[in-house]
């Protein structure tokens, strides 16, 4: 699902049979039998095209284009039924029921665009949302670990640099230094968290890097926009504080890192929030143990990236793993008609 269209612009034999599967509606073949399903769609930024030379994004985060999200939502609108949070939660709460082909659209993070560019075209479509919020990086000049990679990368002048996993990257070129960026954020990953930190800290020096006073304070949503968009109909959950892969710190800190990003969000918008989704949010990232923090901390559904749709009698067993399923900017039209397909669920990965 994940392969790239060829540089010179032919379309590969992938992309071909992706869209006769969409035009013909092969796509959708099948899908009655997944009517009393849940399909969460995980978006993290929604902008231009990471692909121009001076771009220092960190590029896997960048979801769709506007065009492509535009195209997405119209997709949506026809073979969808959008519900918003409160009515997932009511109806695991058996206060009502869902209607057939129910979506859930969800962001990661609270990254900027989310309230300048994915907002107004939810709105175009009178569609419900929910951000999750990391609430460590609203209002703060505190990047991500993978911002602060890419920005020190795209701009340094050095060609070569050792990584966390002990072996020295060298690029010669974008497409080197594109794989470069992704593999020292992924060896990252695996770290315990502080010595993930650690590296983090000498990474500006090893590449001769100063960063802008305030740069990543412009890339996350303030408390005021958070406001103004939760008055507008967009909820929120908690996506820890400082985003720890949470089986790689002790429970203790989980704890901390599970309810402190709660109690932010609830204090600043004055209401309870009920849900939560795992950050990074594959199989190795919770546990039952994580479950029965996030359980304790009062949230009523919890939200992995494992590869979905949920059916609608797994998320009411399971309501702190439901499946969602993770779009990127390289998704076209038809490769996001299959994602979101019931086949989608069998998928390897």
């Amino acid at each position: 699902m994940q392969t790239q269209l060829i540089e010179s612009g032919k379309k590969s034999k992938a992309e071909r049979l992706f869209e006769i599967a969409n035009s013909t509606g092969l796509v959708r073949s099948g899908r009655f039998l997944w009517a009393k399903s849940l399909t969460v769609l995980n978006y993290h930024r929604v902008n231009q095209r990471p692909d121009q030379p001076d771009s220092d994004t960190f590029k896997p985060n960048i979801s769709a284009t506007p065009e492509e999200f535009a195209r997405q939502m119209e997709y949506v609108s026809r073979w969808f039924n959008v519900i918003s949070l409160r009515d997932l939660v009511d109806w695991l709460e058996n206060q009502r029921s869902l209607p057939p082909h129910a979506a859930l659209i969800t962001f990661d993070d609270g990254y900027l665009d989310n309230y300048t560019v994915a907002f107004p075209i939810l709105q175009k479509f009178h569609f419900p949302a929910v951000i999750f919020l990391t609430t460590g990086h609203i209002a703060k000049d505190t990047p991500f670990y993978w911002d602060l990679t890419a920005y020190c990368f795209y701009h340094t002048t050095r060609d070569e640099v050792d990584s966390p996993d002990g072996k020295k990257r060298h690029w010669e070129n974008q497409r080197q230094l594109d794989d470069t960026v992704r593999e020292w954020t992924e060896s990252l990953k695996v770290l315990p968290n502080e010595e993930k930190q650690k590296w983090l800290t000498r990474l500006p020096d090893l590449l001769d890097v100063s960063v802008p006073e305030g740069f990543f304070r412009s890339l996350m949503m303030n408390w005021d926009q958070v406001r103004e968009l939760n008055q507008k109909g967009i909820e929120f959950g908690g996506h820890t504080v400082t985003h720890p892969i949470l089986t790689r710190v002790s429970l203790d800190q989980a704890r901390n890192e599970i309810e402190g990003s709660r109690a932010e969000i609830e204090q600043q918008l004055g209401h309870p929030i009920f849900s939560f989704a795992y950050p990074n949010g594959m199989s190795a990232d919770f546990n039952p143990g994580i479950e029965n923090l996030v359980k304790s901390a009062g949230y009523k559904a919890a939200f992995t990236l494992l590869n979905g749709p949920t059916s609608l009698r797994e998320a009411k067993a399971h309501p702190l793993t439901i499946r969602r399923i993770f779009i990127s900017h390289k998704h076209t039209l038809p490769r996001f008609a299959a994602l979101v397909s019931w086949v989608n669920r069998y998928r390897p990965g």
